[in-house]
């Protein structure tokens, strides 16, 4: 009798680098000249920047004027970006790079504009595409909230499931792109879970190191029970970020960084990713103006430091200032503050130390509590790091108490890993330092020499496809979620 292999358990697979890897979010409209000529121009910076995963913003053609979440055509690209030959190209050029290339793509809803829907109002129910939107009990539409320009898709369809897995499989095919990040996919688990996981699977047959980001929140285990890579840091509110009563709360940072990370202690599924950031599409203002630099610094050092999938958006390692539904053409791309080498400096720190990139992490107590948010970084046979961050304008002595587990291995030397000190601040299982004013420190145990931060080796060999100021503490933050423009 012959013996076949069980299938593989396809949703317990990940891309292979996932926890190492850094996203930035593109948005092609932003560079100059705009579209893909533009980008290609900051390859080389992108890729000495240290990232490793490229989310490019709505490329696919939509309404004129639009940021691209209304889609009028899955299997075309804007006009205004470029052609399909120049994107391959680019995608070409960030694979050489050691980059991979994610694509945003809209499968809850389309463009009212869309053939599809404008077939279905001409023709009413003898319209072939009548049951590719998902209606009410009157036969009207439903749209993504209240938006009547953007019509949701009927997954109940078989001919709208094979349509849009073959949109996402052309994407991979004909264009080599590593990756999704699919927006509004709560909207589809709601409607039709079960396309979903048909999703997974069928992507990851097609490439098992497709990486997949569901535009939703990671504290809802279905996503990654289903096999996505990461998941929105989201509370369970939709659209509302996990970070955001935390500048210029009430509460210590500590305790607020602590719950927002923890689920207010509830935990996550043991395979959730978080995709951790400051800024994206939908936070409105950016960060540095909201807070200023200093908070904005030190909270950077954070995302770069913690646990989950760190993502930055366009124009972050420059401070730029600007609101990405209402840009129009591109942004101010001068750095005035610094800000490349420092952003620089500490992803290669992230992806180069292994506690750092870890999925293990534990909040500590500190003194003073206030401005002050500490916490150990952990990784099995790794050296572990003790991060301090002073969320403050005054010069602090920072005290905290270190867990037994690890309270011998920083008994003798210790080194700050960003700036290269060594000091003797450990004595009966506490650590004390000086940490200054909008500042940090990431202690190591033992001597560490210390380069000027290289940018971390994007793994993959040439032309090959990647596999997967203010005073007092941070001003308050305002709301970030803009509705008006989708995604």
């Amino acid at each position: 009798m012959v013996r076949t292999a069980p299938a593989p358990d396809l949703t317990a697979h990940r891309a292979g680098d996932i926890d190492d890897a850094v996203v930035y979010g593109v948005v092609p409209a932003f560079y100059d000249p705009p579209g893909w000529a533009g980008v290609a121009a900051r390859l080389d910076g992108l890729a000495d920047l240290g990232v490793s995963d490229l989310w490019l913003s709505p490329i696919t053609r939509t309404r004129p004027g639009d940021f691209g979440y209304a889609v009028t055509d899955y299997l075309d690209l804007r006009p205004e970006y470029g052609t399909k030959d120049e994107f391959r190209a680019l995608v070409q050029a960030a694979h050489e790079r050691g980059m991979r290339v994610l694509m945003d793509v809209v499968p809850n809803h389309s463009s009212a504009e869309h053939p599809w829907f404008r077939d279905a109002v001409a023709n009413g129910r003898s319209s072939p595409y009548w049951d590719f939107y998902d209606r009410d009990a009157d036969g009207n539409p439903t749209h993504y909230f209240s938006w009547d320009h953007l019509p949701n898709l009927n997954y109940d369809n078989p001919d709208v499931q094979r349509v849009m897995l073959e949109t996402f499989a052309f994407w991979v095919r004909e264009f080599a792109v590593d990756g999704f990040r699919i927006d509004a996919i709560w909207g589809i688990r709601e409607r039709a879970p079960g396309w979903l996981a048909l999703l997974v699977r069928e992507l990851r047959r097609l490439e098992p190191e497709m990486v997949l980001i569901a535009e939703a929140s990671a504290r809802d285990p279905f996503y990654a029970e289903q096999g996505f890579d990461a998941a929105y840091d989201w509370t369970d509110r939709l659209g509302h970020w996990a970070w955001a009563g935390v500048f210029g709360g009430d509460a210590p940072i500590g305790q607020a960084m602590t719950a927002a990370l923890t689920d207010g202690g509830r935990g996550y599924h043991a395979d959730a990713l978080p995709l951790r950031f400051l800024n994206n599409n939908d936070t409105g203002s950016r960060f540095l103006p909201t807070h200023g630099i200093g908070c904005y610094r030190v909270a950077l050092a954070m995302l770069l430091t913690l646990p989950g999938l760190p993502c930055l958006f366009t124009g972050d390692e420059v401070g730029a200032e600007y609101r990405p539904y209402e840009q129009r053409g591109a942004i101010d791309w001068t750095d005035r503050a610094g800000l490349r080498d420092f952003t620089r400096r500490l992803i290669a720190l992230r992806r180069g130390t292994p506690a750092l990139h870890s999925r293990h992490w534990e909040a500590l107590e500190v003194e003073p509590a206030e401005p002050v948010f500490a916490y150990l970084r952990t990784d099995d046979g790794a050296s572990p790091v003790l991060v301090l961050l002073n969320f403050a304008a005054d010069d602090l002595e920072v005290s905290v108490a270190l867990p037994a587990a690890v309270a011998g291995a920083f008994g003798g030397e210790v080194t700050d890993l960003w700036s290269g000190a060594s000091i003797s601040a450990v004595s009966g299982g506490r650590v004390t330092a000086p940490v200054r004013g909008w500042e940090f420190r990431l202690l190591a145990p033992g001597a560490h020499p210390v380069s000027p931060c290289a940018p971390h080796p994007n793994r993959h060999p040439e032309g090959s496809r990647p596999r997967a100021r203010g005073e007092g503490l941070c001003p308050p933050l305002p709301a970030r979620r803009e509705r008006g423009a989708g995604g």
